[in-house]
């Protein structure tokens, strides 16, 4: 039996790299899942925003785990096997895509809609109106939950110890059993997930308060 030594730390901690890889690829891929969605949910064409929603739905009513099942076994049904890496990506993009399209989509219509008529009034088109009026203040409201969002991803990632993938949840599971020492192993995987999260909650939230200032400075002008 193996202990918990220096090597099995560094182990996890090669593993934690994947998890952050992993969680940056899918709101990197997810951000312009999200983008889309978020735009359409604002479309003035009432199917478009039908169709946007539905995927919204769909994909925050369903566990994330049952999506990585279907893309990674799933898929195989139809003759197309995907490796972990692949299924884990795709299965993590379109699940980021809907809660960030969603939360993005809320940024867009907190707009108030003077601004949206003093845009027009400037004879400016819909996506003229978008790229220099509504999306930049969209942009500075969606900051702080973007990141809150950002620390559910990185924990989301464990789930992806289920297919296989070995990031470090994963990691953790490997070391216990070559251990038999889960309460160091798994304390230790909390740690480093804690490490990863904490800084980025603390962004987070000084981000909101920033904007909470900014927006009463803002009124008060």
């Amino acid at each position: 039996m193996r202990s918990f030594s220096s090597n099995e730390f560094l182990f996890l901690l090669g593993a934690m790299r994947w998890t952050v890889v992993l969680s940056l690829i899918a709101f990197a891929l997810g951000g312009l899942v999200g983008g889309t969605i978020a735009l359409l949910r604002v479309s003035s064409l009432g199917p478009v925003r039908l169709l946007a929603g539905g995927y919204i739905q769909l994909f925050q009513g369903t566990p994330l785990l049952m999506q990585l099942f279907l893309v990674y076994y799933g898929l195989g049904l139809f003759g197309l096997r995907l490796d972990a890496w692949t299924a884990v990506v795709i299965a993590y993009a379109a699940y980021a895509g809907a809660f960030l399209g969603e939360i993005w989509r809320g940024c867009i219509q907190a707009i108030p809609r003077t601004q949206w008529e003093a845009s027009a009034s400037l004879a400016l088109s819909y996506p003229q109106q978008l790229r220099y009026v509504i999306l930049p203040q969209a942009l500075r409201i969606a900051i702080p939950p973007t990141v809150g969002f950002l620390v559910q991803l990185v924990k989301a990632t464990a789930v992806a110890s289920i297919i296989g993938f070995v990031e470090l949840t994963r990691a953790g599971q490997l070391m216990s059993n070559a251990t038999f020492q889960p309460t160091i192993v798994y304390p230790t995987v909390a740690a480093l997930y804690f490490t990863l999260c904490w800084p980025l909650s603390l962004w987070a939230q000084q981000l909101e308060r920033r904007f909470r200032v900014g927006a009463a400075i803002g009124r008060t002008k």
